[in-house]
């Protein structure tokens, strides 16, 4: 049986306000790469790093901020100001 975590009220509020959990260096090192585009082989090249451990990496950002795919990691990574402002546009 696997364990969920379940969104309350205080949950959302925190994370709305940017004052989510806080991240390691390598995690927003990791999340800095994926927003910019580049896949789990191409991050752990320039890391030097195993691809494992490049998904281990994800999987826990994943967690720690309760998204469900990259689409909504990057949303929470903008809320949470851990990307520049003009991330995204060209």
């Amino acid at each position: 049986m696997t364990r969920t975590r379940r969104r309350t009220p205080k949950r959302i509020a925190a994370r709305r306000l940017g004052n989510g959990p806080s991240l390691t260096p390598r995690q927003k090192e990791i999340l800095r790469l994926v927003a910019g585009g580049l896949t789990n082989r191409e991050i752990a090249d320039r890391l030097d790093i195993s691809v494992r451990t490049v998904e281990v990496h994800r999987f826990n950002l994943m967690r720690r901020l309760d998204v469900r795919n990259v689409a909504q990691l990057l949303r929470q990574a903008l809320v949470m100001r851990l990307l520049p402002k003009n991330f995204g546009s060209r």
